[in-house]
C-alpha cells in the first residue's frame, strides 16, 4: 500500500513538472515571436526623402553612413527640381521629408500645413557659378555669354531654383534680354551640368556644389550673391508622415556635426 502511494505521488509530480515546462516553453516562444515580429517591422521601416538634385552626392554619403548606423532604416531618395518635388508633395505623394533648394517652394508647404513650422529649418547655403567645358577657352565671364555663345543652359525658372536665381542674376546684369533666345532650359541643375559636360551648350549656370563634382567642366565666374535671392536649403518633416518618429530622428541627424561636415566637404555653406 505504501509503495503504491509513493508511486502515485511520483507520477503526479512528474506530470505537473511536464505541464509547467510546456507552459514556460509556450510563453518563451510567444515572447520570442513577438520580439521577432517587432524587430522585423522595425527593419522594414523605409523613409522617403524628396531632395533637390544638387544634394545628390552629399546625400549618397550620408545615406551610406546613416544606414550603417541604423540598420533598421532604409532611406529612399527622390531627387529633382525643388518646384516639381513641392508640387508632387502638395498632390499627395507619400514623402517623409522635403529638402528644398529654395525657401519659397518650402514655404508653400508650410503655408498649406503640410510641414509644421517647428519641423523645418534653414540648413544650408550655396553659390551660383558659370561653368564651361574644360576645352573651352573663349568664355572668361558672364559678359562673354552675349558674344561668345550660341547656346546657354539654366534650369527652368518656374520649377528649378537655380534657374530662378540665374535669371534674376542675368536680369540684374542687364544681359538677360541679349541672351534669352540662346537659353536651353533644363529640368534640374544636374541636367544643366550634363548639357555642359557633353558640349551640347557652350556654358551653363549651376550651383558651385554641382560644378565641384564634375571633372569635365571649369568654373569661370561666380555670381555676386547680392544680385539674386539668397540661396537657402530648408529641410522639414512632412506632417502626415507614416514614419514621423523615424523621420524626426533622421531630420535631427542632418543637423549633426557628422552630417554638416559632409555637406561642407561638398561645397555647401552652413546656416
Amino acid at each position: 500500500m505504501q509503495n503504491r502511494f509513493k508511486f502515485v505521488s511520483i507520477f503526479l509530480f512528474l506530470l505537473l513538472f511536464t505541464v509547467a515546462c510546456s507552459n514556460n516553453e509556450s510563453i518563451d516562444q510567444s515572447s520570442d515571436n513577438k520580439t521577432q515580429t517587432a524587430s522585423e517591422s522595425k527593419e522594414n521601416e523605409k523613409l522617403t526623402i524628396s531632395a533637390a538634385a544638387s544634394l545628390n552626392d552629399a546625400m549618397d554619403v550620408i545615406q551610406h553612413t546613416y544606414e550603417e548606423e541604423h540598420p533598421e532604416i532604409t532611406l529612399q531618395f527622390n531627387f529633382g527640381g525643388s518646384g516639381s518635388l513641392q508640387q508632387q508633395i502638395s498632390q499627395g505623394a507619400p514623402v517623409d521629408l522635403f529638402f528644398s533648394a529654395a525657401e519659397d517652394k518650402f514655404d508653400l508647404l508650410v503655408d498649406e500645413g503640410t510641414i509644421a513650422k517647428e519641423d523645418g529649418i534653414d540648413l544650408l547655403g550655396n553659390e551660383l557659378v558659370l561653368v564651361v567645358p574644360k576645352e573651352n577657352q573663349s568664355i572668361k565671364g558672364f559678359e562673354d555669354l552675349v558674344t561668345e555663345t550660341d547656346k546657354i543652359s539654366i534650369g527652368t525658372p518656374e520649377t528649378v531654383p537655380a534657374g530662378k536665381y540665374a535669371k534674376e542674376f542675368l536680369e540684374n546684369k542687364d544681359i538677360w534680354e541679349d541672351i534669352e533666345s540662346k537659353v536651353v532650359y533644363a529640368k534640374d541643375v544636374r541636367q544643366v551640368l550634363s548639357y555642359v559636360e557633353t558640349g551640347n551648350v557652350e556654358a551653363g549656370i549651376v550651383y558651385k556644389t554641382d560644378a565641384l563634382v564634375s571633372n569635365k567642366v571649369e568654373i569661370v565666374a561666380s555670381a555676386d550673391p547680392a544680385t539674386h535671392t539668397p540661396i537657402i536649403y530648408p529641410v522639414g518633416i512632412i506632417h502626415d508622415s507614416k514614419h514621423y518618429e523615424a523621420a524626426k530622428e533622421f531630420y535631427e541627424y542632418l543637423q549633426s556635426d557628422e552630417a554638416l561636415k559632409v555637406f561642407e566637404e561638398y561645397g555647401f555653406t552652413i546656416k
